[in-house]
């Protein structure tokens, strides 16, 4: 029983991860959509510029939340 009980743990925790390393790339192209537009910029500085920080800070965050030491 505990076998299965931590299985579901460990799908639940990254299962989270997932969702919201998905759901910070999807946030950060809208705005920069967005922000290219407003600001008249014929490059998509921000469409690029906002998710790859998005990805740098979710990877060190993933990074730290399963490297911890039990």
């Amino acid at each position: 029983m505990t076998e299965n009980n931590d299985n579901k743990k460990f799908l639940l925790r990254y299962s989270g991860l997932a969702a919201q390393f998905i759901a910070g790339i999807a946030v950060t192209v809208f705005i920069g959509l967005k922000a290219d537009g407003w600001l008249h910029i014929s490059i998509p500085l921000f469409v690029w510029f906002l998710p790859l920080l998005i990805i740098t800070g979710m990877i060190i965050k993933i990074y730290k939340e399963t490297s911890k030491k039990k």
